[in-house]
C-alpha cells in the first residue's frame, strides 16, 4: 500500500503521531514475509530486468483493456469474461510459481510458453465465440480437450495465488457432479458424463465464464483499480492523519485510531489481511508503546480491518456479487449494510475503550498529534474521489461508471500537491497494481463458478437448504447457528467471494424458506463468511496482526473475536429483524434502532472487557450481557427492558466504583 511519506507532508502540518519517531516493530522485508505467510496473494516473483517489463506491459494492457470496455461498453459476456480470465491466467503463471520451495525470481523459457499457452485456452472461447454458439451443444474434440485444459487451469491457478482450500472445495464439487449416483440421501443425483460437466463448466455462463467471474470482469476489477489510484494519493495517510487529530489524545488513543483509521480505510479498500498489514505497520507500535498488552494491539488492528469489507460505500468484492445474485442494485446493498456497520466499529470502539480504562492507558500529548484543521486544510481534496463515487452510485449509475469516475477524479485529486501529483509514470504503474491486486479475485471467482455449475448442473442447492431445514427441525435459530458455522468452517483459508457463493446458493436459501428475508439471508452469510477471517483456529487477519505485534497467534485471534462479536451478534437481529437492514423501516423505527442497538453494544462490550466503572464479577458481567442483547434486538418492550438492565448494572457499578475509591 502506497503512502505519503511524513517528510513530504506540506509545512506547517505535524505528521502522525508516533510515526515518524517510533522504532519500526517490524521492517518492510518482515512485513512482505509477514504477508506471504498469511495471504497467499503476497507470494508472487520478484522479478527484474526485461522480465519484470514483460509483466508489467501485460498487466497494463489487462488494466486499459478493462478501463477501455468499462467506458464504451463491454463485450459479449462470454467473451468479455474469456478475455478477462485469459488475462490473469497469463498472469499467474508468469508471476507465482508451481511451489514456494526453492522458487527462483527469474523466469524460464518453459514459464513463457506455459503462460501464453494458458492464454491461448483463456481466449479459446473468444476465438471460437460464433462456432460455439452455432454448435447448439454439438461440441467437436478438441472443444472437449480445451475445455478439460481450462477447468484444470482454473484450479492450477487458484492453487497457486489462492490456495488449496479453495481449489479441495471446488474438486469436491466437480467429484459431486460426477459421482452423483453413489451419494446417500437427498443428495443422490443422476451423474454426468465428464463431456457434459466440462462443456458445462467451459462454453457456458454457468460454470467458470458464469456470474462470479462477469461481476470480476465487469465491476470488481474497476474498484480495485480505482481504490490502486486512491492509494496513490495518499490518503490511507491522511486517514491515519485525521483518526490521530480526532482520538489520539483520548484514553487508548493510538487503538481508537486504529479502529476510526481501519473504518475510513474500509470504504475504499475491502481486503482484511492487506488492511492488517498496512495501517497496523503504524497503529500497533503506537499501541504497545502506550502500554497495550501485544495481543490485545494485534487484535484491535485485525478485527478493524476486517470490518473494512463490511464497511459501505466500497465493500468486499463478495457484495457486488450479492447484488448480482440478487438483482438489485449495488447501492441498495451499500446502504442496507450501513447500520450494521456502523454498530460493528461503534462495538470495537467500546471494548478499546473500556480496555484503555481497565488498564489506566492514556493517549498521546496534544503535541504529538497533528492538529484536525491542518489535516484537513492540506488534504481535504482527496476525498473528493469518494464523494463523486457515492454520488454517482446513489444517482443510480452503474457500479463500473462509478468506479471509472472515481478513477479519474482521484488523478485529478492528486493534482495540487506536488508530492500526491500523478505522472505519466505514476499512472501506467497504478494500472500495473491495480491489476495485479485484481488476480487473486479474478481467479477465486472462475474457481467459484465451478461450484456454481455443479449447483446448477445437479440441483443440490435446493436439496441442501430442505435438508438443513430438516436438520434444524425447522427452528430458525437451529438453522441460523448451522449456516454460522458452516460459513466460519468455509471461510478458513477460503477467500470471501468464494464462502459467500457457496453459502448463498446451500444455506441462504434454508433461511429464505423460513421467512428470512432473501436481503437479510444473504448478509447474515456475506457477514459470517467475513468474521471467519479473525476467529480460530485460522483466523488469516489475526495471524497477521500477530505477527506485527510479535504476540501469540492463538490469543490475538480469540481477542479479535471478543471486539468483533457485534458482527456475531447484529446478523441474528437482522434476519429477526430486518429494519436494521433498511427493510420495511420508517425513520423514527430508525432512529430508535441505531440508539437502542448502540446501547447495548455498549452493554455487550462492558461484558466482554468485564469493566464498566471498575472491574466486574461474573453476575455483573451476565447482566450488562442480557442488557445489551435487549437492547440490540430491535423492539419496543425489549429496548425498555434492555436500558433498564443497563442502568441497574450502571448503578451497581458506579456504587462499586465510589466504595474502592473511598477505600483507596
Amino acid at each position: 500500500m502506497s503512502r505519503v511519506k511524513n517528510d513530504e507532508a506540506p509545512q506547517g502540518m505535524k505528521s502522525s503521531a508516533g510515526v515518524e519517531d517510533m522504532e519500526p516493530v517490524v521492517t518492510e522485508e518482515e512485513l512482505n514475509e509477514i504477508l506471504k505467510k498469511v495471504d497467499k496473494e503476497s507470494t508472487y516473483r520478484n522479478l527484474g530486468g526485461y522480465q519484470r517489463r514483460i509483466v508489467f506491459w501485460v498487466a497494463v494492457g489487462f488494466s486499459l483493456f478493462q478501463v477501455y470496455t468499462g467506458a464504451f461498453g463491454m463485450l459479449a459476456a462470454q467473451m468479455q469474461r474469456s478475455i478477462h480470465l485469459a488475462f490473469a491466467f497469463t498472469l499467474v503463471f508468469l508471476l507465482y510459481p508451481f511451489r514456494l520451495k526453492g522458487a527462483s525470481d527469474r523466469l524460464a523459457w518453459h514459464h513463457y510458453v506455459f503462460a501464453a499457452f494458458a492464454g491461448l485456452i483463456g481466449l479459446y472461447m473468444t476465438l471460437n465465440y460464433t462456432r460455439i454458439m452455432e454448435a447448439g451443444g454439438d461440441f467437436s474434440r478438441m472443444d472437449y480437450v480445451a475445455g478439460s485444459i481450462g477447468v484444470l487451469l482454473t484450479l492450477e491457478a487458484a492453487r497457486r495465488v489462492v490456495g488449496m482450500p479453495m481449489v479441495i472445495i471446488a474438486s469436491i464439487f466437480l467429484l459431486y457432479a460426477y459421482f452423483g449416483p453413489y451419494f446417500p440421501g437427498f443428495m443422490t443425483h443422476r451423474g454426468y458424463s465428464i463431456q457434459r460437466i466440462v462443456s458445462h463448466m467451459y462454453f457456458t455462463t454457468e460454470g467458470i465464464l458464469g456470474i462470479p467471474l462477469g461481476v470480476s470482469a465487469s465491476f470488481i476489477f474497476l474498484f480495485i483499480l480505482f481504490r490502486t489510484f486512491l492509494d496513490r494519493t495518499g490518503i490511507a495517510k491522511l486517514f491515519i492523519d485525521i483518526a490521530n487529530s480526532i482520538a489520539g489524545w483520548a484514553s487508548g488513543g493510538p487503538a481508537k485510531v486504529a479502529v476510526i483509521s481501519s473504518a475510513l480505510e474500509g470504504t475504499y479498500s475491502g481486503s482484511s489481511v492487506a488492511n492488517t498489514v498496512g495501517s497496523g505497520s503504524f497503529t500497533i507500535p503506537m499501541m504497545k508503546k502506550l502500554g497495550y498488552r501485544p495481543e490485545f494491539a494485534g487484535a484491535v488492528e485485525a478485527s478493524a480491518s476486517t470490518g473494512g469489507q463490511i464497511m459501505p460505500p466500497i465493500m468486499g468484492a463478495a457484495a457486488f456479487l450479492m447484488a448480482e445474485f440478487l438483482g438489485i442494485p449495488y447501492i441498495e446493498i451499500a446502504k442496507a449494510a450501513a447500520i450494521p456497520a456502523c454498530l460493528y466499529f461503534i462495538g470495537v470502539l467500546i471494548e478499546v475503550h473500556l480496555e484503555a480504562k481497565r488498564c489506566g492507558l492514556r493517549g498521546m500529548s496534544r503535541e504529538e498529534i497533528p492538529r484536525f484543521l491542518d489535516v484537513v486544510k492540506y488534504r481535504i481534496h482527496l476525498f473528493i474521489p469518494m464523494v463523486v463515487l457515492f454520488y454517482i452510485l446513489i444517482e443510480g449509475y452503474t457500479p463500473s461508471f462509478a468506479a471509472l469516475m472515481g478513477l479519474l477524479v482521484a488523478i485529478l485529486a492528486g493534482l495540487p500537491l506536488k508530492e500526491t501529483r500523478m505522472g505519466v509514470r505514476d499512472i501506467l504503474e497504478a494500472l500495473e497494481a491495480g491489476a495485479r491486486g485484481a488476480l487473486g479475485v479474478a481467479i477465486a471467482c472462475a474457481t467459484a463458478g465451478i461450484m456454481v455449475g455443479v449447483v446448477t448442473l445437479t440441483g443440490i442447492g435446493l436439496k441442501m437448504a430442505g435438508g438443513l431445514v430438516d436438520l434444524a427441525g425447522g427452528n430458525l435459530l437451529l438453522s441460523l447457528v448451522f449456516t454460522m458455522i458452516a460459513s466460519i468452517i468455509l471461510g478458513m483459508g477460503v477467500p470471501t467471494t468464494a464462502t459467500y457463493v457457496i453459502c448463498s446458493t446451500i444455506a441462504a436459501p434454508a433461511l429464505v424458506l423460513q421467512g428470512v428475508p432473501v436481503l437479510a439471508a444473504h448478509m447474515f452469510v456475506f457477514y459470517f463468511g467475513i468474521v471467519a477471517d479473525i476467529t480460530p483456529p485460522v483466523a488469516l487477519a489475526a495471524y497477521a496482526g500477530a505477527s506485527i505485534a510479535r504476540a501469540n497467534p492463538f490469543r490475538t485471534a480469540v481477542e479479535s473475536t471478543k471486539l468483533a462479536i457485534g458482527a456475531v451478534i447484529v446478523p441474528y437481529v437482522f434476519c429477526y429483524s430486518p429494519s436494521l437492514l433498511l427493510i420495511n423501516s420508517t425513520p423514527l423505527q430508525l432512529t430508535q434502532n441505531l440508539i437502542t442497538a448502540s446501547c447495548g453494544m455498549f452493554g455487550v462490550g462492558a461484558a466482554m472487557i468485564g469493566y464498566c466503572w471498575t472491574h466486574m464479577h461474573a453476575l455483573e458481567r451476565l447482566l450488562f450481557l442480557g442488557a445489551g442483547l435487549m437492547l440490540i434486538d430491535p423492539g419496543t418492550y425489549s429496548d425498555i427492558a434492555g436500558l433498564c438492565l443497563l442502568a441497574l448494572g450502571a448503578g451497581l457499578q458506579w456504587q462499586k466504583h465510589k466504595r474502592e475509591s473511598a477505600k483507596a
